[in-house]
């Protein structure tokens, strides 16, 4: 693959216009065009569709990108390391579920970093799946993954393929949250059947192993609710919750400043059953840099303040 072509389709993404970044990469724009073209067929895939309005990514493109700047960013630092006068420029990236305790774990690692030095942090939240996969593929050295503890067996087999070291982080049964207004949030005990008149909020790419979408609603959410909204980022999950009478969520443990900012509230379900791990991993060939000793060492912090 031409590395100059990943810089290409990059820049078109910036832009958004083939025209544009022809201009910026100071080329032709029919020459730009034929090496998007030569790019896709060679990946078997469409990156780009072109429209009246410019150009749009696909969701199969916005992957790709994600890739390739991290192949142009690894390129970048090879340089800077072995330019003569410049600094070496300090990486760190994540991969993990969508976690409040975790989010607050990196807030804190991220706040006690050296100011001066140069510096690029990846924190991406997704499903075990993909998190997996952007530590073979995607350039990211740390992952953390989550998965109900009777798929233990699953990952285990999964992890000694992929040749992924993993620790165990936390193990927890998911908690209720929902607004401090919610009519189950002042009753003294609450089972699932009571959730079955209410939404629950639902994040949009769950991953169970080997099983379809409507299997995986079936295991993963909950069975007492046929209303449900997905949504992927948590912050507007966080919204509805509080802003959406009748909305609940099954979640890890949330640190209290965040739950007074929202004004929820985390309750147990006194009939759950359902147990969660979270586990470190990365690649058995990698060695933990300093800012990974860092990071792991507030999540484990975080964890015995929400969780223990």
């Amino acid at each position: 693959m031409n590395i100059l072509y990943l810089k290409y389709a990059v820049e078109v993404a910036k832009t958004r216009s083939i025209s544009k970044a022809a201009e910026n990469l100071y080329m032709g724009q029919p020459n730009l065009s034929r090496a998007i073209r030569d790019l896709e067929e060679s990946l078997g895939l469409t990156i780009f569709v072109r429209s009246p309005q410019g150009v749009k990514t696909t969701p199969e493109g916005e992957e790709f990108l994600s890739y390739a700047k991290n192949i142009l960013r690894q390129i970048d630092e090879v340089e800077a390391v072995y330019t003569q006068g410049k600094k070496h420029r300090k990486t760190f990236s994540v991969s993990v579920p969508r976690s409040s305790y975790i989010s607050h774990a990196f807030s804190e690692f991220a706040a006690r970093l050296d100011e001066s030095a140069p510096l690029d942090l990846f924190y991406k939240e997704t499903n075990a799946q993909r998190a997996i996969r952007n530590i073979l593929d995607g350039g990211y050295n740390l992952g953390i993954i989550r998965f109900q503890t009777g798929y233990e067996q699953y990952f285990d087999a999964l992890l000694r393929e992929k040749e992924l070291n993993s620790e165990l982080i936390s193990e927890f049964p998911y908690l209720l949250l929902m607004s401090c207004e919610h009519p189950l949030a002042q009753r003294e005990k609450i089972l699932r059947a009571d959730l079955s008149v209410y939404t629950e909020i639902a994040h949009a790419d769950p991953y169970v192993p080997s099983l379809s979408m409507a299997t995986v609603r079936k295991e993963e959410l909950s069975e007492t609710t046929d209303r449900r909204i997905f949504v992927f980022e948590r912050a507007s999950q966080f919204d509805l919750l509080s802003k959406v009478r009748g909305t609940f969520m099954w979640v890890s443990p949330i640190p209290g400043a965040l739950l007074d900012r929202y004004r929820l509230v985390q309750r147990r379900c006194e009939d759950n059953d359902r147990l969660y791990r979270d586990l470190l991993i990365y690649k058995k060939t990698y060695r933990l840099s300093e800012l990974d000793k860092d990071f792991i060492t507030e999540v484990v912090k975080a964890k015995r303040l929400y969780i223990e």
